[in-house]
């Protein structure tokens, strides 16, 4: 339910009965109404034509200000002219504080403490805070104490009476906000289009990336695989080509070191043969031995030189 949407039908009663007084009722009326709970809304009673006449007469027009001071005023106002409109009871000066708080709120969503009670001409915190959340209960406005800021967070408040010269003035103001509203509106119109725009060419881009990130990857995949062919069959020949080398290489040494060893086997049986003549013949030994040790030795070393050399 929205707020204040009863208030008008709490006001019905006093509408059918002011339609059939005058004078005196009607001034008394107007204190019945202003008096009773729930009544936030006086407009429709203040338009109706027995409570104008109340501005003709002395004695009475001050209660037709009273009503126009809850349609719409606020207490500081009921202060400044207090001479000049009838005394409040304090069920009247409870409802006019709950009007005056809607009125601050119109002007500003942080209602600070000492404004308010300023405003107000409330006495401390405590009350004050009771007095909001009266309110509160009542439908009149939805907020939010805030008792570590001390301040109060309007966030709806019942729609109070609009006074006739100021409806300009309010047409004024939702003109206002009907173009700034409309100027947020082009612009977040403008941001989801550019958004759009963006996501499409971002879509767009990473489709192109991963077509070539996959053919970049399938590329790499067959060089792999071409390679890895190559080089099992390169890989048969050079063993084939390298066992045979192996073999030849170990059967030259094999055989060069099998010609030495026949060859010194030979060189020291003669050797030995000699050194019997030498035995015999010893003065032709000498010489002879030494020459022919020499023929020897050489013949020994010549076999040794080429090994060395291999």
């Amino acid at each position: 339910m929205d707020l204040g949407s009863n208030f008008s039908a709490k006001l019905e009663p006093f509408l059918l009965m002011a339609k059939s007084v005058k004078g005196a009722a009607a001034a008394k009326l107007i204190q019945d109404a202003t008096s009773a709970p729930g009544v936030l809304v006086f407009s429709e009673l203040l338009e109706l034509p027995n409570i104008q006449e109340l501005g003709k007469s002395e004695q009475h027009s001050k209660f037709l200000s009273l009503l126009q001071l809850f349609a719409y005023k606020t207490y500081q106002d009921y202060v400044q002219h207090k001479d000049a409109l009838p005394p409040l009871n304090n069920a009247q000066i409870t409802k006019l504080k709950y009007l005056s708080i809607v009125s601050l709120a119109s002007e500003r969503r942080i209602l600070p403490y000492p404004l308010l009670l300023a405003s107000l001409d409330m006495p401390n915190v405590r009350e004050l805070e009771d007095l909001i959340i009266d309110a509160i209960y009542q439908d009149i406005i939805r907020g939010k104490l805030d008792q570590k800021e001390e301040q109060l967070e309007v966030e709806y408040t019942m729609g109070r009476d609009v006074e006739p010269g100021k409806v300009d003035e309010l047409l004024e103001a939702l003109r206002s906000w009907a173009s700034t509203t409309a100027e947020v509106l082009t612009t977040l119109d403008a941001k989801i289009t550019a958004i759009a725009n963006e996501a499409a060419t971002t879509k767009t881009l990473q489709g192109e990336y991963d077509r070539a990130l996959q053919q970049t990857l399938k590329e790499v995949h067959d060089r792999q695989n071409n390679k890895g062919a190559g080089s099992s069959s390169g890989g048969n020949h050079t063993s084939v080509g390298s066992s045979s080398f192996v073999g030849s290489l170990a059967g030259g040494v094999e055989r060069a070191l099998g010609g030495g060893s026949h060859r010194r086997e030979r060189a020291e049986r003669e050797r030995e043969r000699e050194m019997g003549m030498d035995v015999d013949e010893p003065g032709e030994g000498r010489g002879g031995g030494k020459s022919r040790n020499r023929v020897s030795q050489d013949s020994v070393s010549k076999p040794l030189r080429k090994k060395n050399k291999f």
